[in-house]
């Protein structure tokens, strides 16, 4: 949310203290449902199913994985060696697991609200990306071989190994929750691979950690994540796969954010000439998030010179559930008048607004009679020193120094219901939620981390879905897995740390780490890849990665600072976007690679439309590297020109879309050079890349009409995901003539793959002028329609020669 100075500083100790409520312990639902775990320091832990529990059958034994005299064998291949005897291997006898899915975890000689154990060290042949969390409240990719180099505060720990013949195996270990207890891997200086179990809480003690690390193999990786992502929600049901889940009607229409056009200085009059700005160049934003600085906040640390006192920004604390006075005045009566003003004049379909997942930074003030009904406590964080072993930030230190107002748990429920209630009735449709991770600093004397995350995340849900329609809510600043795997409605989260559009060196390991992190998110929510700026020196780059997202496409450019050739690119002249179908991730070949900083590596992001596939190709090295901006050691850019190659076999399951009737040939379209090739599925073309440039590729697949025609629609081949405008194709007619029927969203240039020249083109049943090439590219025009979904009707007549 906030871009925060990236400096080691010292912190001011204060003696915490914490308030005597208690949430009661909130065990994983699924078969692993008993409260274990969450016990006294002074009691002994509750009774559990013995570690070495009988496994299920699978249907091939190699593909099983199993734990013998210190080895951990998957898929057939070591993975790990030398496991102390405290480890063991638990397979879940409810959920069925053809490919070998297991637990891990291991017995500690007492007990303890925080241990780490060690899992043995890495079998040779095996190398790895870890997503871990660089700092408390994002996740960052780093590649690599050994065990030691892998971070601490790894969330997933994806690995391959490949064979003498080259065949790949994948491996995946997820640190997942067990009980009260969270896990996290990590690497040790002497090689090893551990794996930390903690409570966050020191009265919440355990022996055993049973099912702590997830484990599974095969030979796709996107497969194999999908599949366990899957697996896992069955079996602890504390969250849920992204496809048991409402998604947002807003991510199909363009956004605007408030943010970075007035950071904390939103207000009415500012937001009116953002939106009328955006309209009259043609690109009507139908989403709308106000952001911070709506709300009514107080800074209580001042000196006597009445300035605040330095970090104290992070410490304010809410007041009141209403807007503050700029929102009340000559511009508009209150809120619900400006929304109101705002959907009627310039067309604004969702409104979102910006609150903390806690009240604000600091909580709440606890003295307010608005504040009083929720029985705030003022506590004071304490961090994982997993967290602390990485990146610190400077919200954490103020709050840490100043404490949070934190609401009771038992009254959070209250708390969402009483401000969204009022929200919903002022016209907003729904809240844009920050600051999630702050909770996993405050489980002492609450239950623990897990406990107190649960216990808010389920009453924000029950409130979004109580006060407004279509699940609309999007979690943010909520990278740990406290959150993500306590999601069970939640659809939408943030995909990296902010596009920071005042750090040149930070815009190529944005593109390179949403890509990655959607790995992980991309199973259980809609990954959103964060606004940008249309009027940038970044922003073809931005604006062509978020076309491949899968996820909204909102910009925070300040009023009347626009590029409309940027954002006509992804915004139709009604507001739509042409969304793609799953979320953008890297192509397998790029998985183990570095694109920031290994000087050779090209970023390839893959997506799907309903007829085509798309991949964007990103030269990320250069520009930044991934030790984020420290001042007295500032990155100096380079250029460099990489060379790789693509191939539309990239494109994951093409197959999905294909039908029978593919013969595997394919028509890429490159947006910025306007070619076209023709190349089979496993065939490659060399790309070439300076330093900040991209190219976006159409894969259309070219299939036979009447037994004599050769096409392949591509979409708008002015829009940057072109394939995403194609809504249908179908075909009528016989061996000597053929008509070819497209629905297609306009208005724009449409173009296709057709090796033969086609006799006559008509959109709306009239006839249009085309243009063909000898390489087969056919376009024409698409002007603006009279449906009110711009939806057109295209005929293209051949004749048998």
């Amino acid at each position: 949310m906030y871009h925060a100075l990236e400096a080691d500083m010292a912190m001011t100790g204060t003696a915490p203290w914490r308030s005597p409520l208690r949430a009661p312990p909130t065990p994983s639902r699924g078969y692993n449902s008993r409260p274990r775990g969450l016990v006294p320091a002074q009691c002994r832990p509750w009774p559990r199913p013995s570690l070495s529990s009988a496994a299920v059958a699978c249907p091939r034994s190699e593909e099983m994985a199993r734990l013998e005299r210190g080895s951990l064998v998957v898929g057939g291949r070591e993975l790990l060696e030398r496991a102390p005897p405290s480890v063991a291997l638990r397979r879940p006898a409810v959920v069925a697991s053809p490919g070998g899915a297991a637990f891990l975890g291991a017995t500690a000689p007492a007990p303890s609200s925080r241990h780490v154990f060690s899992l043995g060290t890495l079998a040779s042949g095996w190398k790895w990306l870890s997503l871990f969390r660089f700092k408390i409240w994002w996740m960052i990719p780093t590649v690599g071989e050994d065990a030691a180099g892998v971070p601490a505060e790894t969330q997933m720990l994806l690995l391959e190994s490949r064979s003498e013949a080259g065949a790949a195996l994948y491996a995946l270990m997820l640190p997942v929750l067990d009980g009260g207890f969270r896990a996290s891997l990590q690497g040790s200086p002497e090689n090893e691979l551990q794996f930390c179990f903690e409570s966050g809480d020191p009265e919440v003690q355990t022996l055993e950690a049973v099912d702590a690390v997830f484990i599974n193999s095969g030979d796709n990786p996107f497969k194999l994540m999908k599949e366990s992502i899957k697996m896992l929600s069955k079996i602890k049901g504390t969250f849920s796969h992204i496809e048991d889940k409402e998604i947002p009607a807003n991510l199909d229409w363009f956004g605007w954010c408030t943010w970075d056009a007035f950071y904390k200085s939103v207000n009415p009059v500012g937001i009116e000439e953002g939106l009328k700005s955006l309209c009259e160049g043609g690109t009507p934003p139908r989403f709308l998030i106000i952001d911070d600085g709506w709300q009514e906040t107080v800074n209580g640390f001042k000196e006597v010179d009445e300035a605040f006192i330095e970090q104290t920004v992070f410490a304010e604390r809410l007041i009141d559930l209403t807007e503050n006075d700029k929102f009340r005045g000559e511009t508009c009566k209150n809120l619900g008048d400006h929304v109101k003003k705002i959907k009627e004049h310039y067309g604004v379909k969702y409104v979102y607004i910006w609150h903390a997942l806690h009240g604000y930074w600091g909580g709440v003030l606890t003295t307010p009679d608005a504040m009083k009904k929720y029985n705030p406590q003022l506590v004071y964080p304490v961090q994982s020193p997993g967290n602390v072993a990485n990146l610190r930030d400077i919200a954490m230190d103020s709050l840490e120094k100043f404490g949070v107002g934190i609401i009771d748990p038992a009254m959070i429920y209250d708390f969402y219901n009483d401000q969204h209630s009022y929200l919903s009735s002022v016209g907003v449709d729904g809240v844009k939620v920050d600051v999630q991770n702050v909770m996993e600093t405050l489980g002492k004397g609450f239950g623990g981390r897990v406990a107190l995350t649960q216990k808010y995340q389920q009453a924000l849900e029950e409130s979004i879905a109580r006060n407004f329609k279509g699940n609309n809510l999007i979690c943010c600043m909520s990278h740990n897995t406290d959150s993500i795997f306590s999601s069970l409605k939640s659809a939408v989260a943030r995909a990296s740390e902010d596009f920071m559009p005042r750090e040149p060196t930070m815009q190529t390991l944005h593109i390179a780490t949403v890509a990655f992190n959607s790995l992980l998110l991309g199973e259980i929510f809609i990954p959103d890849w964060d606004m940008f700026h249309s009027k940038h020196e970044s922003a073809e780059f931005h604006g062509a990665a978020r076309a491949l997202s899968g996820g909204g496409v909102y910009v925070s450019d300040k009023p009347w600072v626009h590029d409309f050739s940027v954002l006509k690119k992804l915004v139709l002249p009604d507001g739509l976007i042409l969304r793609a179908k799953h979320a953008g991730r890297p192509t397998r070949d790029c998985l183990f690679n570095d694109p920031v900083m290994d000087g050779k590596s090209l970023l390839k992001i893959w997506n799907l439309n309903k007829f085509s596939g798309v991949i964007g190709v990103f030269n990320c090295q250069g520009a930044g590297n991934w030790t984020y901006p420290v001042k007295e050691n500032a990155h100096v850019p380079t250029t460099v020109c990489i060379t790789g190659d693509l191939s539309p076999s990239d494109v994951e399951l093409l197959e999905e879309i294909a039908g029978d009737d593919w013969n595997g040939e394919t028509a890429v379209f490159a947006f910025n050079s306007c070619s076209l090739s023709r190349l089979q599925k496993h065939q490659t073309m060399e790309v070439s890349l300076s330093t900040m440039t991209c190219e976006i590729y159409t894969i259309a697949l070219i299939k036979v009409f009447g037994g004599f025609v050769q096409f392949a629609p591509l979409g708008l081949v002015n829009m940057y995901n072109s394939g995403g405008a194609l809504e249908n194709v179908t075909s009528t007619g016989d061996c000597s003539e053929i008509t070819i029927q497209i629905q297609c969203r306009g208005p724009g240039r449409f173009g296709a793959y057709s090796a033969t020249r086609p006799e006559i083109c008509s959109v709306d049943e009239h006839e249009v002028e085309f243009k063909h090439t000898d390489d087969g590219f056919l376009a024409f025009d698409l002007s603006h329609g009279s449906s009110q979904d711009n939806l057109r009707s295209i005929e293209i007549l051949y004749r048998a020669s």
